[in-house]
């Protein structure tokens, strides 16, 4: 299949800039598969769509703020830092831009408690970065780092926290898991109160799952690798909800991806943790997810592929066509759609 089959108009307008003030307010459109249907709904009636004994799988990874600026003392000549991956203690894969002032063994100040200094090149194109600083990296990062926004979003977010679950845990992503946004602590309560078990894995969304596929043939794609951890009493949940004949529902293609890298061809989930660059596009057979709840994404990109794979490509394309004409909001901070 060709990259271009993927291909759909969207208005510039329809590009969510901001969070929605109530998360679980968003707009929810409920696409069957087995009718072909299309409902329109809000994300707190996900509760109708969620059954006794379905099983619901999170990812608990949490959003670094991965956006750095520094400057050089003796030029003042500025580059901007995005840390993608931990290398070791104090050195981080990173983006550096603009690239061609980042000279290695130049030193760049941050701020008076934190300094880069540029390494070599990575084989992806970052830079290694040494950071040099003061106390616990973490608690640093917090005071001077900025939250990596995608591109598409201009506008300044006021609260760190609405690009953050409220059920992230474990420090490592450099882009939120956003289907997750929508989910709220009362929401999760009456999941629970109605017999669904949520669950958590965990996958670090790297800055590659954004990325443009930069081939025709999608066959030819190369998909980065990201870090995943899915515990023994994780695959012990989900393998007895799908004993038990309960769904298993991903909420995100993160968790999707990471559900499918660690299922084998009988459908049972096995506790693993590695790096993934798993690739889901038409014709691949699903082994775990039986539903997911996504967020609308960009055209031609590998998360549409992916939820494509699951539904159709046609019909995806004609239910995107619907939420353009229904003025549903896109991408990170829009709203949300659940493939049953």
């Amino acid at each position: 299949m060709k990259t271009s089959d993927f291909y759909y108009d969207l208005p510039q307008e329809l590009i969510a800039q901001t969070p929605m003030e109530v998360r679980s307010q968003s707009r929810l459109l409920v696409y069957d598969r087995g009718n072909k249907s299309v409902c329109h709904r809000h994300f707190s009636d996900i509760l109708d769509y969620i059954n006794p004994g379905d099983v619901l799988v999170r990812n608990n990874s949490k959003v670094i703020p991965a956006r750095l600026y520094g400057h050089r003392e003796d030029t003042n000549g500025k580059l901007e830092f995005l840390l993608l991956r931990r290398v070791s203690d104090n050195v981080w894969e990173s983006l550096v831009k603009p690239g061609r002032k980042a000279k290695k063994g130049l030193k760049y100040e941050i701020s008076p408690e934190l300094h880069a200094v540029i390494g070599d090149t990575t084989d992806s194109g970052g830079r290694l970065v040494e950071y040099v600083y003061e106390g616990v990296f973490e608690e640093v990062l917090d005071r001077v780092g900025e939250m990596p926004l995608p591109p598409y979003i201009t506008q300044r977010l006021e609260q760190k926290d609405r690009y953050q679950t409220v059920y992230a845990e474990k420090d490592g992503s450099v882009a939120a898991p956003t289907a997750g946004l929508h989910f709220t602590p009362e929401l999760f309560d009456a999941l629970r109160k109605k017999g669904v078990n949520v669950v958590d894995v965990l996958l670090h969304v790297g800055l590659g799952t954004f990325r443009p596929v930069s081939v025709e043939n999608i066959e030819e794609h190369h998909m980065h690798t990201e870090h995943y951890e899915v515990t023994a009493d994780a695959a012990r949940s989900i393998n007895e909800a799908r004993a038990n004949g309960g769904r298993i529902i991903a909420v995100g293609t993160t968790s999707c991806r990471t559900l499918e890298s660690v299922t084998d061809g009988d459908g049972i989930v096995h506790a693993d943790s590695g790096e993934t660059g798993i690739f889901i596009s038409p014709g691949y057979r699903f082994k775990a997810v039986d539903a997911l709840i996504t967020n609308f994404h960009l055209p031609e990109s590998t998360l549409l592929m992916l939820i494509s794979a699951l539904a159709g490509r046609e019909e995806m394309l004609r239910v995107y066509g619907i939420a353009v004409e229904e003025r549903y909001r896109f991408f990170s901070f829009g709203d949300a759609m659940f493939i049953i």
